[in-house]
C-alpha cells in the first residue's frame, strides 16, 4: 500500500498526513514561530509575552487559513528545508523531508563542479546544494513562470555562497544552448499518475500545483524524458539523481535500462524506495 494512505508518508507521498491543520499546542507554537521568525521552542517560552498588533494579525490570518484546510507552510508562508528557511506559497509544491534525503545523497557523492536542478519549484534543492556544497554553480530550471519567480525570491532571501541561476523552460531544454556539462543533474519531478492524484488527500489536491505532482498516465512521463536526455548533458562519470514514487521502483529500474542507464535505488527515511541514482558511463 502506498504511503499516501498512511499518516506519516512523505515526499510527494506525504499526501495523507496532516500538514499541521489539526490545531493543538504544537500547531499553535509552530504558527507563532513561523510568523515571528523564531524557533518553536522560543515561541513556546515566550508565549505569555505581549505581541505586537502586526504579529497578532499575521497569526490570526494563518489560523484562519488553517481552519479552511490550507497546509501549514502555505498558511504561514515559510518552510524549513535542511539548513535553510524558504518562502513558500501555492506557486510551488511544499518541500518534504524525503527530498532533503535526495540532497543528502547527492552531497555524499558530489560537492564540486556544476549541478543542474530540474523542476526546482521553490528552489529548495538548488539552494540546499548551494549552501552545503562547494559547487561552482547551480543551474535551477523551472517551467512555471510563477514558481521560477518564487525560486528567485528565495535565492535573494538566502544569498547562497554558490551562485544559483534560475532558468525558465521545459526540463532539460534550458541547458542545451551553450554546451555546458554538469557534474550532476538532480530532479524531484512529478511522479504521480492522474489516477493517483484523484486519490490524494484534499489538503494536497486542493492547494498544491497539480503540474508539480502529475506526470502522464503512468506517472513516469517526466522521468522518462530525464533518462532520455540527461546523458548528453553530463560530464564523464556524472550523476543523475531522481526522486521517485516508492511503488514504481522496479519500473524505474527497467526504464533506466531502456535508455542505457544502470539504476541504483536507495530508501528514504521511512525505509521506502525513493531515490534513483545513475552514473554516466562512457
Amino acid at each position: 500500500m502506498s504511503d499516501r494512505s498512511r499518516s506519516n508518508g512523505g515526499g510527494r507521498e506525504t499526501l495523507r498526513r496532516s500538514d499541521g491543520n489539526s490545531g493543538g499546542q504544537e500547531t499553535t507554537a509552530a504558527v507563532w514561530a513561523a510568523v515571528a521568525g523564531t524557533t518553536v521552542g522560543d515561541a513556546w517560552l515566550n508565549r505569555d509575552k505581549p505581541k505586537s498588533p502586526e504579529l497578532v494579525a499575521k497569526y490570526r490570518d494563518a489560523v484562519a487559513q488553517l481552519e479552511r484546510g490550507v497546509p501549514l507552510p502555505y498558511a504561514v508562508g515559510r518552510v524549513g528545508f535542511r539548513t535553510i528557511d524558504l518562502a513558500i506559497d501555492r506557486r510551488a509544491l511544499i518541500p518534504r523531508p524525503e527530498t532533503e534525503g535526495l540532497v543528502g545523497l547527492v552531497l555524499a557523492r558530489c560537492v564540486i563542479g556544476r549541478v543542474a536542478d530540474i523542476g526546482t519549484g521553490s528552489g529548495c534543492i538548488a539552494l540546499a546544494l548551494a549552501v552545503e556544497g562547494e559547487f561552482d554553480k547551480i543551474v535551477a530550471v523551472e517551467q512555471s513562470a510563477a514558481a521560477a519567480a518564487l525560486a528567485r525570491e528565495n535565492v535573494k532571501r538566502i544569498g547562497p555562497k554558490t551562485p544559483v541561476e534560475i532558468r525558465e523552460g521545459d526540463l532539460l531544454a534550458p541547458l542545451l544552448a551553450d554546451g555546458e556539462r554538469f557534474r550532476a543533474i538532480v530532479a524531484n519531478p512529478p511522479y504521480l499518475s492522474a489516477a493517483d492524484h484523484a486519490d490524494l488527500d484534499r489538503s494536497v489536491a486542493d492547494f498544491e500545483p497539480r503540474e508539480a505532482l502529475v506526470s502522464g498516465i503512468d506517472g513516469l512521463e517526466v522521468t522518462r524524458r530525464l533518462f532520455a536526455g540527461a546523458a548528453a548533458l553530463l560530464e564523464p562519470d556524472g550523476m543523475l539523481a531522481i526522486e521517485i514514487d516508492e511503488r514504481r521502483a522496479d519500473a524505474i529500474r527497467a526504464l533506466g535500462r531502456d535508455y542505457g542507464w544502470s539504476v541504483d535505488v536507495f530508501n528514504d527515511l521511512f525505509d521506502c524506495p525513493r531515490y534513483a541514482l545513475s552514473i554516466k558511463e562512457d
